[in-house]
């Protein structure tokens, strides 16, 4: 996994899971990091029988819009 400008290029299910992972921990309060751990672990099992190369990039993009999302959404004061 490396860097490019700032922005993480994620390859596969398992690093999308770490780094989602990783961003939880710059959640402002502990239930809403075991909230979005839950959420994380919860899509990681749903999507683990996708075998479909364009559909897990999708999933990984959408993943990392929406965890830009939220860390925007709760850490800006």
């Amino acid at each position: 996994m490396s860097t490019v400008g700032g922005a993480v290029l994620i390859q596969t299910p398992v690093q999308l899971y770490r780094y989602l992972r990783r961003c939880c921990r710059q959640l402002p309060t502990a239930a809403m990091q075991q909230h979005y751990k839950h959420a994380i672990i919860q899509g990681y099992n749903s999507h683990s029988d996708e075998d479909d190369p364009e559909r897990i990039q999708m999933i990984i993009q959408r993943a990392l819009v929406d965890a830009e999302w939220i860390l925007d959404k709760y850490t800006k004061k």
